[in-house]
């Protein structure tokens, strides 16, 4: 098994956070319901079961669920040819991985929009693994995704790093249990605010340590939980 970085995609390397948060906020519109946009930015991370529970409750009709995901889903496609990448996401990529780490993409986006992201990021060819939303039982803050991109990648989750921008990511590395081995385990999650998450509350929730962006994250890089995964 080889040590690795594992990197959470919308918010984290691709500057998606509130075109989901308006997206949904415009499909929950169209359906009669108005839920305010800060409210909806606070469940972005989940999957759309969770967050619709999170936003509507969990004695809602979910009859309705599946139209409220593909009314999400094109409104948010619209945006698809747009998307770019947060500052530095595709240098810090190449840098962890030029020094000899698995990077491992543990995105809940599904297939066609995972590809996407991919291409918006431009650095595939050192990406080893990822994920995408079939590969979860489920969503976030449960720890399925971050289980699946350990197994796709064959990283050691005693080696091992998630880089998020949630406080759903920084409660799914907390949750992490390896069946082989019978144990709980935390991975380090370091928490961007580049998705709009406070300092505060990544702390909070968890996070090792914190900063701006990728591009913040590259530059302390020598000084960071990931460093320390080479030592």
């Amino acid at each position: 098994m080889r040590s690795g970085v594992l990197f959470d995609v919308d918010g984290t390397l691709v500057d998606t956070t509130y075109l989901h948060t308006v997206a949904w906020w415009e499909a929950l519109r169209q359906a009669g319901a108005d839920v305010p946009m800060a409210k909806i930015h606070r469940g972005i991370g989940m999957g759309s079961d969770k967050l619709l529970d999170h936003l509507l409750g969990e004695d809602r009709d979910r009859d309705e669920d599946e139209a409220l995901s593909t009314a999400h889903d094109v409104l948010y496609g619209a945006w698809w040819e747009r998307l770019r990448p947060l500052p530095g996401a595709p240098e810090l990529l190449r840098e962890v991985a030029g020094r000899g780490l698995a990077v491992v993409l543990a995105s809940s986006a599904k297939e066609p929009e995972l590809e996407q992201l991919r291409r918006v990021i431009g650095a595939d060819d050192v990406i080893a693994a990822a994920t995408s939303s079939s590969d979860a039982e489920q969503s976030k803050p449960a720890p399925d995704i971050l289980q699946a991109a350990l197994d796709q990648s064959d990283v050691d989750p005693h080696a091992a790093v998630f880089v998020g921008d949630s406080v759903w990511d920084v409660q799914a590395a907390g949750r992490l249990d390896i069946p082989c081995i019978g144990q709980r385990l935390d991975i380090p999650c370091i928490g961007l605010t580049c998705g709009g998450t406070s300092a505060a509350e990544l702390t909070e929730a968890g996070a090792v340590a914190i900063y701006d962006d990728p591009a913040a994250l590259l530059a302390a890089l020598d000084d960071s939980a990931i460093a320390a995964l080479l030592k």
